[in-house]
């Protein structure tokens, strides 16, 4: 195999060229996709290999080792020299009359792609996925690290290629390609509201709640009306036991005689009385108190002052 001075004999194309961007010649549109225009001597050599069609090219700065690929529009170039978009000469780091090397590839077709635009503000015009579709349609393939650039309404907004699959370079002719989005470049989570120092512990975490004091029911202390010491202690009552334990309310009804004994007795279980006859025998408790107490005499009632009651005396003697 030996180079005749426009590309390899045998089955590959393989040629180095001089690149400039499209603005060199009168061709505005290859800047809206991914061909360049070659010369036409590639033409010839093409036609005798045994290629693949569509063509698409691999495109190589031997001098910064960045790679990217491409199709091809219209063979009218200068000999030597090759017209390719601004934006793919800024992903390969080219400049104008730099060497660039294009070899002639076979790409599998792309089954899906995620991008990334460089600005939120892509995501908020009117219909950014129909933009995009119309913008692909001038793309031959797409290569994972490219940044492609997508006009739209006199601005240019360039998305970042940052997978493909199933390969690191795939063909999007005729072929039904997922494609998924990042989030852009400049995009901010919102700020999470930053806890209070009254809400963090000495750790620096989120302080523990305070324990919530469990509820004991009837856990005081008796203690009698009258100020004396009592003969009996309630026992405890738990707030899970059994029938016999739970508080009883009593009727409306008066308590007899014996019911002052039963209400002692029940005290002495640990059962409370609720409702009005708590008092009634709170009053039951207070009464032998009184007839413990001993009798008093009663006093006899001062006869009370009346005016003119006491004898007459004559002055006379």
């Amino acid at each position: 195999m030996f180079f005749d001075g426009y590309g390899y004999h045998g089955t590959s194309f393989e040629q180095t060229y001089r690149c400039y961007p499209a603005s060199f010649i009168d061709k505005p549109q290859i800047e809206n996709g991914d061909k360049i225009i070659m010369p036409p001597s590639a033409l010839d050599r093409l036609a005798s290999l045994h290629i693949d069609y569509p063509m698409l090219f691999e495109l190589r700065n031997a001098a910064t080792e960045r790679v990217s690929h491409c199709g091809v529009l219209e063979f009218i170039a200068e000999e030597g020299m090759i017209y390719m978009p601004y934006w793919m000469m800024e992903n390969l780091l080219l400049q104008e009359g730099d060497i660039v090397r294009v070899k002639n590839v076979t790409l599998p077709k792309g089954t899906y792609v995620k991008l990334q635009p460089h600005t939120k503000d892509f995501l908020e015009i009117s219909n950014p996925k129909a933009i995009l579709e119309t913008t692909l349609r001038n793309f031959s393939c797409l290569t994972t690290g490219d940044s492609i650039m997508v006009a739209y309404n006199n601005k240019k907004y360039y998305i970042d290629i940052i997978e493909t699959k199933p390969s690191n370079a795939i063909s999007i002719i005729e072929t039904d390609c997922e494609v998924d989005f990042a989030p852009p470049l400049d995009y901010k989570e919102p700020e999470k509201p930053t806890p209070s120092p009254a809400s963090s512990n000495a750790l620096g975490g989120p302080e523990a709640p305070e324990a919530q004091p469990k509820f004991n029911p009837f856990s005081g202390v008796g203690r009698r009306l009258d100020g004396k010491p009592m003969k009996y202690q309630p026992s405890p009552v738990s707030s899970s036991g059994s029938n016999d334990k739970r508080p009883e309310v009593s009727s409306g009804a008066q308590p007899s005689a014996g019911s002052s004994s039963q209400g002692a007795s029940r005290q002495s279980q640990g059962k409370l009385v609720f409702g009005s006859n708590q008092n009634r025998t709170r009053e039951t408790r207070k009464e032998p108190s009184k007839e413990t107490k001993p009798e008093e005499p009663e006093k006899k009632e001062e006869p009370k002052f009346q005016a003119f009651t006491g004898k007459k005396y004559s002055l006379k003697g």
